[in-house]
């Protein structure tokens, strides 16, 4: 009996040996580990991963436009399930628990810096030429510092992730280094990345795209020289302009511009954009000044996005720009609904994609454009002269686009630096309304986000509130990080 038994475990003995053998199999596949980025399909992907992580598009990216804007005295909401997220970033009681908080301005970024990282601790694996292994270590670099820049304009310091070696835990980086880690990596790549309509795909990462980058931030931080120079640098290519037709500079047949700098690519067929679902009033059903008229494919949220009067309000009679807010429509039962005097006109900006599927449309969202260049200019021209020609002349130019060509600024009209200021601002205001993040950024730059807010009755609007809370689940899962202070 015991002779059967040995017999027996030495037959199982010998048949696990047999399938271990048999589960060493070859592997064929390109997302093998050590073949994956030996090729420019794996470089690609990998590259074109963080990408998607890095650039703002469908529900992530409406989520990001929005937390930017509801701060701010241009734009609120109500309404929907949304209303729970927009009532704590208008009124200013943000919980760091806030789930957008955590998946659309932490965990997208990082995961863009990992993706980037891996790639350019990889790259001297890759059987690809040098140049375009440069370029491909280029867009690397730039899809990883321009999400280094959003992270520091929303929590200001933060770790700083340069290889996909380095530790779990991270404290924030000092301030000073990490603003000159974005400095230095945008002059870096700027100077390798292809010239704008050189890059392999449109939206890819090119030279101007850098350049304006580095000028906004610049701009934001208060290095005004720098700034100055960066924004005519990047005139002086003479590749960009402004495009003729405010009203018809978001639609999606002309989004391939002169004029849009940094764009996020949207697509109805995948991540699209979001933001007209919250736009349409109830029952809307055309617009009587335009004809638009809603069509099936578009949706409808409970959510509502909606402006405020004082801002509508602000408006020149004879400035086109207003032209893309809606002030009154027809809803389905043939009543004419105005939307004036009750903070509830609408951005029609990003006018609807007649082929939108379902939630998506596909109108792209620049993040800088040529006429944001041109006011960067002139604004840090006047922090560092107070008013001159050459800012008048910048913002006239601009005015002239805006229908506004017969009332242009005189340098006479602005008595001091802070007047000239106070001025760009409501002009940015006029330009740049509901777009990428814009106006919460010149509010925070020119020492208004606060006094605004109080001013439309937001109480609980501290100082602390220019940055948002670092995510709860950010801190429980790196105890080196520290909160913003006050929150």
């Amino acid at each position: 009996m015991k002779t059967h038994q040995l017999y027996f475990l030495l037959f199982i003995l010998i048949g696990l040996c047999g399938c271990e053998k048999q589960l060493e199999e070859p592997v064929y596949s390109q997302l093998e580990p050590e073949g994956f980025l030996a090729t420019e399909e794996g470089v690609n992907s990998l590259l074109n991963a963080a990408f998607a992580e890095g650039y703002i598009n469908g529900y992530e990216g409406k989520n990001r436009v929005m937390l930017e804007n509801w701060s701010t005295d241009i734009e609120w909401e109500t309404d929907g399930a949304e209303n729970r997220t927009a009532s704590q970033v208008t009124n200013f009681t943000l919980d760091a628990s806030l789930d957008w908080l955590f998946g659309t301005m932490w965990l997208r970024p990082y995961r863009a810096i990992r993706n980037a990282n891996l790639l350019l601790d990889n790259i001297d694996k890759a059987t690809i030429s040098d140049e375009d292994k440069a370029v491909y270590v280029a867009e690397a670099r730039f899809i990883r510092v321009l999400s280094y820049v959003h992270l520091y304009s929303w929590f200001g310091s933060v770790p700083l992730r340069t290889s996909s070696n380095d530790p779990l835990e991270l404290p924030r980086a000092e301030d000073a280094v990490l603003r000159q880690f974005i400095a230095d990596e945008l002059l870096a790549v700027a100077k390798v990345l292809p010239d704008p309509g050189s890059e392999k795909n449109y939206g890819r990462p090119n030279k101007g795209a850098a350049m304006a980058l580095l000028c906004k931030f610049y701009l934001n931080t208060k290095q005004w020289q720098k700034a100055a120079d960066q924004a005519q640098a990047l005139i002086d290519l003479n590749l960009y302009s402004l495009y003729a037709n405010y009203e018809n500079l978001f639609k999606v047949e002309n989004e391939r511009n002169s004029e849009f700098i940094l764009v996020n690519p949207q697509s109805p067929q995948g991540a699209g954009m979001n933001y007209m679902n919250g736009a349409f009033p109830p029952g809307f059903a055309s617009d009587p000044r335009t004809g638009l008229t809603m069509r099936s494919n578009w949706a409808n949220w409970a959510a509502q996005y909606r402006l405020y009067d004082t801002f509508y309000n602000s408006f020149d009679d004879d400035d086109n720009r207003r032209n893309l807010i809606l002030t009154r429509y027809i809803n389905t039962q043939g009543a004419t609904v105005s939307l004036l005097n009750n903070n509830n006109t609408r951005s029609f900006k990003y006018w609807p994609d007649a082929n939108a599927i379902g939630n998506e449309h596909g109108n792209d969202m620049s993040e800088i454009r040529y006429a944001d260049i041109l006011l960067s200019r002139a604004e840090a021209l006047n922090e560092l002269n107070g008013p001159n020609q050459e800012s008048i002349d910048l913002v006239n130019q601009i005015r002239q686009r805006a229908g506004l060509g017969a009332k242009p600024l005189t340098i006479g009209q602005f008595s001091s630096k802070e007047d000239f200021r106070e001025h760009l601002l409501k002009e940015r205001g006029w330009e740049f309304y509901a777009e990428v993040g814009i106006r919460r950024e010149d509010l925070i730059r020119m020492d208004r986000f606060i006094a605004s807010a109080h001013e439309r009755g937001k109480t609980n609007a501290q100082d602390y509130h220019r940055f948002f809370p670092i995510p709860q689940a950010a801190l429980d899962a790196d105890p080196s990080l520290a909160q913003n202070e006050g929150y």
